[in-house]
């Protein structure tokens, strides 16, 4: 068996640095390199080996979602029903108001071994007034003089868009005695203006349940303006952009 010198008078070089350094004082660290014992360095803990670690991916007690349910009606095609009609509308953010005929259901039943059907739905038809937004109105003291309050802002400015249709509410009782129309003219009639009717209706009693000023903005309208027929100033502005 093969025998090696102590190396007690040797020197040898370093593989880090390329210093010499005497043979017996050089140490061998982790990956194998010879260096000087001032060299040395331990092997740093973040490089060893990891202990794996796993998360658990499963939950205890879990609730997943249940599945969506919907009804599909089905009947022997066509699926016909005197009664059946489709609707057609359209609507802008605002309050829709629908009148539709009851609508009598029809069920089929298929016979034999095998049988094809189609889905249909019914559906109804009506007609009704789109309101693209109502505008609470409430009458109140200011300065010692009555204001319109538009929504809760005193002679708030308004915007009209062409083709829709806007409803200022006068149902709250402060509204007594302050009719509410339009004009081209700011202050109305009271400026010498004449009031604007195009498109507009009216309903009920300023003051009570179900009163109102309705505009249907016509093409090309003019800028309006809001005011009351029997007290100057308590108006304010509707643009129509």
């Amino acid at each position: 068996m093969s025998r090696f010198a102590s190396g007690k008078d040797s020197y040898a070089i370093s593989d880090r640095s390329g210093f010499r350094y005497k043979y017996r004082d050089m140490r061998k660290e982790w990956n194998g390199l010879l260096v000087g014992k001032d060299e040395f360095e331990a092997k740093q803990p973040q490089l060893g080996p990891f202990r794996k670690v796993f998360d658990a991916q499963a939950l205890k007690d879990a609730r997943p979602p249940e599945p969506e349910t919907f009804t599909v009606l089905v009947g022997n095609p066509p699926l016909e029903d005197p009664n059946m009609a489709f609707v057609k509308a359209s609507a802008q953010v605002g309050q829709v108001t629908v009148n539709l005929p009851t609508a009598t259901p029809s069920t089929a039943t298929p016979t034999g071994l095998s049988a094809t059907a189609s889905v249909g739905a019914v559906a109804a038809s009506g007609t009704g007034t789109v309101i693209a937004a109502t505008y609470t109105v409430t009458v109140a003291s200011y300065l010692g003089a009555n204001k319109y309050y538009i929504d809760g802002v005193r002679q708030d400015t308004v915007s009209l868009s062409e083709g829709s249709t806007y409803r200022f509410d006068q149902s709250d009782s402060s509204n007594s005695g302050h009719p509410l129309r339009l004009s081209a003219t700011s202050n109305g009639t009271w400026a010498g203006g004449t009031q604007y009717t195009t498109g507009v209706t009216t309903n009920g009693t300023p003051g009570s349940s179900g009163a109102y000023t309705q505009i249907t903005v016509a093409v090309g309208a003019p800028t309006l303006y809001y005011y009351c027929t029997n007290h100057s100033g308590m108006g304010g502005q509707a643009n129509t952009p």
